[in-house]
């Protein structure tokens, strides 16, 4: 059997240009990343406006196990089988982060016949946009020290810097640090932090800006610290905002590629659903949805997660309205969750499908909570058998939600066709009533409540004294309205990784909340969560290596 890597390293692609010929976008209306990657020009992208949008279909997931669910293969295989039934499609994802990389989750390009080409290149360096945040949150992070050094005239309280450095990598030892040793020129010695580059309120800036305006302006609100009398200092105040921008101009761009059938994939923006919003750009999703009569997104980890800030953070902030979700799950993943132990969960094990398949039916009821149609779709193994896929079946029809087997790892867009054709009824049905959970007007306790019990299951929430002080401080500050990005475990519905399946009346915990004054939301750090990861024992860069012939291996 092939791997992911050989697959893609096989693979013919088209030109980009002829990829981008085909949707109407002129060569001159690209800037070329070589034969097999561009960015949409500005000019492009501002004669969108005038056009009609197509129809939003979101692909979620069942909370991730390490038995694997393949959301992304699930998206780019029924991108594929829309171009298999005629039907002109555009597939908007993420960016991949390096950490993941060479850490324990591998890329992010799908897998299988159902993956986006140049894997290496995507997976790796790709169009610079990762490394564009970077340079522009160290910048301000920079500019921030140097205006204390300088002599201070923003009386910035320097126990009170909340604005931290990031790098796109797992690097524990980095979570908390001291800077500014040494001579009284190095600066002012202080307690800093690192957060992973997708964990940057910069990362969510730029996949939330419309345009270099929008962006400029939400720059300009990120708050760094507080000074002596405890009001916020902003990157504005700092006059960080042109020399940021001037980083991210190329990054706020969408990037174009293309699958291993030649479908067109925007891939742009990368931020972590367990700890920030966890969407791709809203400028790549609007693109996709007037370059075709489909757009197919997707959001990060579990529908508890990637879905909910997608409905209620980037669907509130945009004005986009999902048609149809897609609901990921495999017979694999139900069964771990039913307590099958990773290494037995190719042999049939019905009592455990059916203890497990409760996490799939709480996803199920928390997006019909929202108004939309769902499909649900097994992402098939070998190790499937006739009775567990049926099971399945019979368990999602009763509960009101089309159910389609999917086959794209292993067919290509040939085996997402009955995906495809479910997710198209649906959109024929115009069954959507699309609606956020929560409105504005609640107080930010409230929506931290709302969320935690209506779609973690959860019984009560407990807030740690700092929690409750900062929530009162925020909402003094005027940020009383924003939406929460809830930081979560990905891995369970509550707060404890180890809680599987289906968890409720549980405790959930609330240690720390932050705003994100520029991105517009308001940051809930639940449990142990950490917004910088570390890298296993036996990390993916172990079996990462470049050949004689310069190819990659071991990339996933």
């Amino acid at each position: 059997m092939k791997t992911d890597i050989q697959i893609a390293q096989e693979a013919v692609m088209e030109p980009i240009a002829q990829v981008a010929g085909r949707l109407g976008i002129q060569e001159d209306e690209l800037e070329l990343y070589g034969r097999y990657k561009a960015k949409l020009s500005e000019g492009f992208l501002e004669g969108l406006e005038k056009r009609p949008s197509g129809k939003l279909i979101l692909v979620t997931a069942i909370n991730p196990t390490p038995a694997g669910e393949g959301k992304t293969t699930t998206s780019v295989g029924l991108g594929q089988a829309f171009g298999k039934l005629g039907k002109k499609a555009v597939i908007a994802l993420r960016e991949p982060s390096l950490g993941p990389c060479f850490g324990i989750k591998g890329g992010a390009a799908g897998g299988g016949y159902a993956q986006v080409v140049p894997m290496e290149e995507l997976n790796l360096h790709f169009t610079g946009d990762f490394h564009a945040v970077t340079s522009a949150n160290n910048l301000l992070a920079a500019l921030l020290d140097n205006h204390i050094q300088q002599g201070n005239a923003l009386r910035i309280d320097t126990r009170q810097i909340v604005w931290k450095r990031c790098m796109d990598m797992n690097d524990r030892v980095l979570r908390n640090i001291v800077v500014g040793l040494g001579a009284k020129t190095d600066g002012y010695v202080r307690e800093d932090h690192f957060v992973i580059t997708v964990a940057s309120e910069i990362m969510a800036i730029l996949c939330l800006a419309r345009d270099m305006k929008d962006l400029k302006e939400r720059l300009a609100r990120i708050i760094v610290a507080y000074n002596e009398t405890g009001e916020p200092v902003t990157a504005g105040d700092l006059q960080a905002v042109g020399a940021m921008a001037a980083l991210l101009k190329d990054a706020l761009k969408p990037n174009l590629i293309q699958t291993l059938e030649h479908t067109p994939a925007l891939v742009h923006g990368g931020p972590f659903a367990n700890i920030a919003h966890g969407c791709n750009s809203v400028r790549a999703t609007m693109a996709a949805l007037k370059m075709a009569d489909y757009c197919i997104t997707e959001a990060g980890f579990g529908a508890d997660l990637g879905a909910e800030k997608f409905f209620d953070i980037k669907c509130r902030m945009s004005g986009l309205k999902p048609d149809a979700v897609v609901l990921v799950a495999t017979v694999r993943a139900l069964k771990y969750n039913g307590g099958v132990k990773k290494e037995d969960l190719g042999q049939e094990n019905l009592d455990a499908l059916k203890q497990g398949i409760a996490n799939l039916e709480k996803h199920i009821e928390n997006l019909h909570k929202y108004g939309v149609p769902v499909v649900v779709t097994l992402n098939s193994f070998v190790t499937d058998t006739e009775q567990e896929i049926s099971f399945v079946r019979e368990f999602c029809e009763e509960r009101e939600c089309r159910f389609a087997l999917s086959e794209v790892w292993a067919k290509g867009g040939e085996g997402g066709i009955a995906l495809a054709e479910k997710v198209l009824e649906v959109l024929a049905a115009g069954e959507n009533s699309f609606h956020t959970l929560y409105e504005d007007e609640m107080p930010l306790e409230d929506k931290i409540r709302t969320v935690a019990k209506e779609i973690y299951g959860a019984g009560s929430v407990v807030f740690s004294a700092a929690a409750k002080r900062q929530l009162r401080k925020l909402t003094e500050l005027g940020f009383g309205k924003l939406p929460v990005c809830m930081a979560k475990n990905q891995y369970s519905l509550s707060d404890n990784p180890k809680r599987l399946g289906r968890p409720s009346g549980f405790e959930l915990t609330v240690r720390e909340v932050y705003v994100s004054a520029g991105a517009g939301f308001v940051v809930a750090l639940t449990g142990d969560v950490v917004t910088m990861p570390g890298l296993s024992k036996n990390p993916s860069a172990f079996g990462i290596d470049v050949n004689e012939d310069g190819a990659i291996t071991g990339l996933f």
